[in-house]
C-alpha cells in the first residue's frame, strides 16, 4: 500500500470512493467535494493522505485533517485540529490502512502544535460528529484514544404539506425582511458584537462568495438588526451545511439555520419567530422540506414540527 499527498488530481477518483462506502445516506458532489475538502483553506495538506492500491491503481482510503490556518480576525480554532473525514473502503479493511492514515494525521497536526483534534465540527465541515449509523466507528475511534461528549447533535427535518403556506410573524415593534448587500457592513458588526466565532466567520466567507443577503433573513427594531436567520436553497452562492445531502431527496430541499437573537432581546419568543420567518421565506421559494442542521434543541423545533433526521456522536482527543 502506497500513501500518497493530498491532491485535487484524485477528485473524482475520491469522490467515487465516498459514494461506493458511504453515497446511500451520504451522497457525495465532486463540487461539494471540492468546496470542503480542496478549496477550504484550512485543509492541512501535511496532514492529508490517501491510501493507494497499485496494483489496483486507484485509492482505497483517505484522511483530511484541518488546523486554523486564515489570515482572519476571527477566532475559529487556537489549538485546536480537525479530522474532517477518514475513510477506508470495506474491503480494505482491518487491514491497518485507517491506523496508518490517522497516525499520519495526528502527528502533523501534533508537529503544528494542536493540543486537541476533534472529529468532525471543522471549518466546511461535513460533520459534526460520527454518524450514529455508523457505530463500528465510533467503537475504532474509542480504540485510537478518542473520547465521547454528550449530547448527541442532531439534523432535523420537516415537509409542509403543498397546500400550507405561512405568513410572517408579528413582532412588537419589529419587522422581518430579507438582507441586501446595502446592509453587509452593519450585518457583520451585528454578528461581531453579538456572535463572534463560525456564525461570524461563515458570514464573512459568504459575501467573500458574492453572496447578496437573499440568504439571511433579519429582524429589525427601530432600524437596529437584533436577530437573524439563515435560509439556504440551490441558488445559494456555495453548498451549505444543511443541504448537504439534497441528493437524497427528490424535490428541492431548504435549509434553515443558524439563527441568533441578540441577548438584550432574548425571552419574548423572538428565536422561534425567526425560525418561523425563515420558513415562510423558503417556502415563498416553493421549498416544502426544509432540514435543521447540527443543534441540540431538539424539543425546541419540534414545536414547529421538526424532527430528528440524523444523530452525530461528538468526539475528541487531547494530545499530550
Amino acid at each position: 500500500m502506497r500513501y500518497l499527498p493530498w491532491d485535487v488530481a484524485f477528485l473524482e477518483a475520491l469522490c467515487e470512493l465516498w459514494n461506493q462506502e458511504l453515497g446511500e445516506r451520504f451522497p457525495m458532489r465532486e463540487e461539494l467535494f471540492r468546496q470542503n475538502s480542496f478549496d477550504d483553506e484550512n485543509v492541512f495538506h501535511t496532514g492529508s493522505w490517501i491510501a493507494w492500491d497499485s496494483d489496483a491503481r486507484r485509492p482505497v482510503g483517505f484522511v483530511v485533517a484541518k488546523c486554523w490556518q486564515e489570515k482572519l480576525a476571527v477566532e475559529m480554532g487556537k489549538g485546536l485540529g480537525w479530522i474532517q473525514v477518514l475513510l477506508v473502503a470495506e474491503t480494505y479493511r482491518k487491514q491497518g490502512i485507517g491506523g496508518e492514515l490517522l497516525t499520519r494525521a495526528e502527528a502533523a497536526l501534533r508537529q503544528q502544535g494542536v493540543q486537541r483534534i476533534l472529529l468532525g465540527r471543522d471549518p466546511y465541515h461535513y460533520f459534526p460528529g460520527i454518524p450514529e449509523e455508523y457505530p463500528d466507528v465510533k467503537t475504532w475511534f474509542e480504540k485510537q484514544g478518542y473520547s465521547a461528549a454528550a449530547p448527541l447533535e442532531h439534523d432535523l427535518f420537516c415537509r409542509y404539506p403543498d397546500s400550507t403556506y405561512a405568513e410572517l410573524p408579528l413582532v412588537s415593534d419589529g419587522h422581518f425582511r430579507l438582507l441586501t448587500s446595502a446592509d453587509k457592513e452593519a450585518f457583520l458588526t451585528f454578528l461581531h458584537c453579538c456572535f463572534p466565532g463560525r456564525w461570524e466567520y461563515e458570514a464573512i466567507h459568504y459575501f467573500r462568495r458574492g453572496g447578496t443577503g437573499r440568504e439571511f433573513v433579519i429582524l429589525e427594531r427601530q432600524g437596529e438588526i437584533i436577530g437573524f436567520c439563515r435560509i439556504n436553497d440551490s441558488q445559494s452562492p456555495f453548498i451549505a451545511q444543511n443541504v448537504y445531502w439534497a441528493p437524497l431527496f427528490p424535490d428541492e430541499l431548504g435549509g434553515i439555520g443558524p439563527l441568533g437573537v441578540n441577548v438584550r432581546y432574548r425571552g419574548q419568543g423572538m428565536g422561534l419567530a425567526m425560525v418561523e420567518a425563515g420558513i415562510v421565506m423558503l417556502q415563498s421559494r416553493g421549498i416544502r422540506q426544509i432540514v435543521i442542521d447540527w443543534t441540540t434543541l431538539v424539543d425546541f423545533y419540534s414545536r414547529l414540527g421538526y424532527q430528528s433526521w440524523k444523530q452525530y456522536a461528538k468526539y475528541s482527543k487531547e494530545l499530550g
